[in-house]
């Protein structure tokens, strides 16, 4: 395969944003000839007063990468739209960010360049149940049922403690923590 020429002394920059404008900056510099741009984001759930909502944003916030020449374009990237400036030392040295950093990168993320991250949950992790008729109560998971994607979690009702089994997705976890058992018999 001929390298393109117009890529051959092409080197990846960070580029910082403007804040919550890096898909704005990226599509701008996207169109700017000779450069080639990088801005990975994640997708995530996270925990609202209507449930759990999908959310996507930035994975490097405020930054993006662009591939391109630093004497022939440094000016046209730094002068794009919601773009702040090109990354430089206080020398005013450009750094660059090798090749093989950003294709791991870009290899790690889908065709959308997203990466979308779910909850991990383990039986005595403490979560919140964020959905349906029993939205706020903390609970404890007891036993998970991955290819059904349910877990049995432990629930006082009526002074009686049972386990019910509810789906995944109105679960979130409180803090992330493990509850420890604590040995009583002393």
């Amino acid at each position: 395969m001929v390298e393109n020429q117009s890529n051959k002394d092409s080197q990846w920059y960070c580029v910082q944003t403007k804040p919550k404008c890096e898909h704005i900056a990226s599509a701008n510099l996207a169109h700017l000839e000779g450069v080639e741009v990088f801005c990975p984001r994640i997708r995530f759930q996270k925990k609202t007063a209507r449930g759990k909502v999908w959310f996507v944003e930035a994975l490097f916030p405020g930054y993006l990468f662009a591939r391109f020449k630093i004497l022939g374009s440094l000016r046209a990237v730094n002068g794009a739209h919601a773009v702040l400036r090109v990354v430089r030392f206080g020398s005013g040295s450009y750094p660059s960010v090798p090749d093989e950093i950003i294709a791991e990168w870009q290899q790690a993320v889908d065709d959308r360049k997203v990466i979308t991250v779910t909850e991990q949950f383990q039986p005595g992790d403490e979560v919140e149940v964020v959905e349906g008729p029993m939205r706020g109560i903390r609970t404890v998971i007891t036993r998970i049922f991955p290819a059904r994607d349910r877990v049995r979690i432990l629930l006082d009702l009526l002074g009686e403690v049972r386990e019910v089994t509810v789906t995944l997705d109105i679960l979130s976890k409180k803090e992330n923590i493990r509850l420890a058992t604590t040995d009583v018999s002393r």
